[in-house]
Order: structure tokens, then sequence, then C-alpha cells
């Protein structure tokens, strides 16, 4: 028996708490109008007090079985993408596992940043296509905002907090299946340009020694360069083998970086910003969270999509491009 595997759910949170532009500019020195000039984002979302990653993923998972009709025991797989885990172990998932009640799911991270969702759903494919799993659950979870240097104005004001995640099952309908083709790369030797949460190791044995880790850092210019450059060249070979163009390709779900790195794409590509679902104007940068939390939005839309581009890139430097069909 051929084992396909389609998109049975999607879903995605944010926490409560809204942060404008205005808010931001009273701790450090930027305003409304640069935030919005540069990045389009006018607000986003900030995980506060005890919500935790694991939290937002949590909230996911129960919208994703809500919507199934799956129970938690159903579930064989668990991949959290993050770079903002609870912990750096136990991993997220497994708090997940607990947390949703899947025991009879294996749980792990990806820390592929923001192509976290497309390696996640690539990761899951394949299992899944094994025969030997049924039921996973992919979801990217990230609160950014723990780990942002807020006297650094250059990234602060670009993310926010959220999660979203999609429901893979296995089905023996051809029509159903969601994977059509998929390019994953990476540029080791620009690991410097994104940065957040390295531990130096210890220069001397001493009992004052105790773990620090860094906050978030990023090389804007040059990551600038990389999505707007370097991620249309994989986006067009992926189009192209598969013979679609901009009249073909139904929507493209960009990773939310800010809206004019979005806008670029759009005009290298010329593809209209009518096909390119934005939530970064409300949600801020979420990182891996950012695809999944469009593709949701556009799953809810009545005029469904058949053909969808997701690209995520960002550190490592990690990207992909992955052609679904739903």
């Amino acid at each position: 028996m051929t084992v396909h595997v389609k998109i049975a759910a999607t879903g995605h949170y944010v926490p409560e708490r809204i942060v404008d532009n205005f808010e931001l500019s009273k701790i450090m020195d930027t305003s409304n109008e640069w935030i919005q000039m540069h990045t389009g984002i006018q607000t986003r979302h900030f995980a506060m007090h005890n919500e935790n990653t694991s939290d937002l993923c949590v909230q996911v998972g129960n919208q994703l079985l809500n919507k199934s009709g799956l129970k938690a025991t159903d579930i064989d797989l668990i991949l959290v993408s993050t770079i903002t885990p609870d912990s750096l172990t136990p991993a997220t998932a497994c708090i997940v596992q607990d947390k949703l009640g899947a025991n009879n799911a294996f749980a792990m991270d990806i820390s592929a940043a923001c192509a976290g969702f497309v390696f996640g759903l690539s990761t899951a494919e394949k299992f899944l296509r094994s025969g030997r799993y049924h039921n996973a659950l992919v979801i990217s979870g990230e609160t950014n905002s723990k780990m942002m240097d807020f006297t650094d104005r250059t990234s602060a004001v670009f993310f926010g907090d959220g999660a979203g995640g999609a429901l893979l099952e296995v089905t023996e309908n051809p029509e159903e299946e969601f994977f059509v083709d998929e390019k994953l790369q990476s540029v080791g030797s620009q690991h410097q340009t994104i940065h957040s949460g390295r531990i130096a190791p210890i220069q001397e044995i001493a009992a004052t020694n105790y773990p620090k880790l860094d906050a978030f850092y990023q090389d804007g210019r040059s990551v600038f360069s990389f999505a707007t450059e370097t991620v249309p060249t994989q986006m067009k070979q992926i189009l192209s083998k598969n013979q679609l163009n901009a009249d073909t390709i139904d929507a493209v779900i960009c990773h939310q970086a800010n809206l004019r790195i979005i806008e670029k794409i759009s005009d290298v590509l010329a593809i209209p910003m009518s096909k390119f679902p934005v939530n970064v104007t409300e949600y801020g940068n979420t990182s891996s969270a950012g695809i999944p939390m469009a593709l949701d939005q556009l799953k809810r839309d009545p005029k469904r999509s058949k053909k969808v581009l997701l690209t995520g890139f960002g550190a490592g430097l990690d990207y992909a491009s992955m052609l679904i069909s739903f």
C-alpha cells in the first residue's frame, strides 16, 4: 500500500499581551514612524509571567486535536521547532507531550531558526511515510521576547511571540496528499550572522562559575541581502521544477521576517503581494511560528488555495522551501 500524508488540521495562538510601537519607543531610542517605515510592524504579542514556549505550543496542540477529532493518545510523534525553548534540556516537545497527555508519542525539538517549521514538516512527513507512524504534531513556538536585548533597537523592535502548527495524518487517498516537493539548504559559514543563547566555555575551575546566555543578535544588512537574493533563487528553482509561475501558484507563505523583505521577495519573483499571506504587521517576527500561523490563516479563507509555497530562512543560515497542496 502506498502511504500518503495529509494535513488534517492547522492552528495558531498568540499571547494576550499586545505591545505596540509607541510602548517600545518609551524604553528605547525609536519611534512608531521609524518601525513602521523600516519593518511594516505595528504591534506584536509578548508572553508574560508564567507563560513559556511550551504553553504556547500546548494551546496549538489542543486546537489541532479538537479540529482533527483525534485524542492525544493517538499521536505518535511531536516535533517542536523553536529557538526559544523552555530549557536546553529536556526538549520543549517533551514538556508539550506531558501537558497534552500524548503518552504514546515520542517527542523532540528542531532548532533550525525561522526555517524550523519547514524542516519540521519535512522530518515528520518522512517518519509518517515509513508506515510505522500515523499521526504527527508539528508545532513551531517562540517566546522571542525573553531573548531580546531591549537596548538594541535594530533587533528588539522586530520580534513577537506566538505559535502555530499542523497535524499530519497518514491517508490512503492520494488526492489528500499534501507534499509536492522540497529543497532544504544550509550555509554554515554564515553562522555568525544571526545568533542567540550562546554559552561560553569556562575559563577556570571556580565556585563562582555559573552558566550565562547571550541575547539575540542579527546583522540586519546581511540578513536582508540573504533573504532577498539567495532565498528567492531557491524559490524560483522549486517553482520552475514544478512548472509553476506567478499565474499558477496560489499562495506563497514566507517567513514573516518583516514586511519590507516580503515585499522585496514578491518583486524579485514577480508574484503579486496579494498572493503573500502576511501576519507580521500584527504579530511581528515570530521566528519559526510565522509560517504555520499564516498557513492556518490561509486555510481559514473560504477561497481555499491549492498549490502553496512555504519558504523559511534564518539562523544557521538555514533556508527551506516546500511546495504543498491542500
